[in-house]
């Protein structure tokens, strides 16, 4: 059984930083099909940063240069290191693993077959 839990969210001011964990079990496909979502209320889910089928890093535009996605060694857990945060880059934060299609560009949602239940970030101005 596949299971996601991540951590790490909190609340911080802009320009902060916070780095948020994704523990992997019953899963192994180091740093391929794997990444963080978020989603703000109201809003649809979006792509953050992803590791692609290839294992190539995609960022969306917004966080680019400012959040780093990496993954342990073992394949076991992936991080999400997030500096110089924005009251925009609020919400709930989601990791996501196995691509269940490939014909859905990285950075799209449903691309992705397992999700963890999701860690808030909160970021004031």
């Amino acid at each position: 059984q596949v299971q996601l839990v991540e951590s790490g969210g909190g609340s911080v001011q802009a320009g902060g930083s916070l780095r948020l964990s994704c523990i992997l079990s019953g899963y192994y496909s180091r740093s391929h099909c794997m990444g963080w979502f978020r989603q703000a209320p109201g809003q649809e889910r979006e792509g953050v940063a992803v590791f692609d089928s290839d294992g190539n890093r995609n960022y969306a535009d917004s966080v680019k240069g400012r959040f780093t996605v990496s993954v342990d060694n073992a394949g076991k857990s992936l991080y999400l290191q997030m500096n110089g945060l924005k009251p925009e880059d609020s919400g709930m934060y989601y990791c996501a693993a196995g691509c269940r299609t490939t014909s859905i560009q990285p950075l799209g949602a449903p691309r992705y077959n397992y999700w963890g239940q999701g860690t808030q970030v909160t970021v004031s101005s």
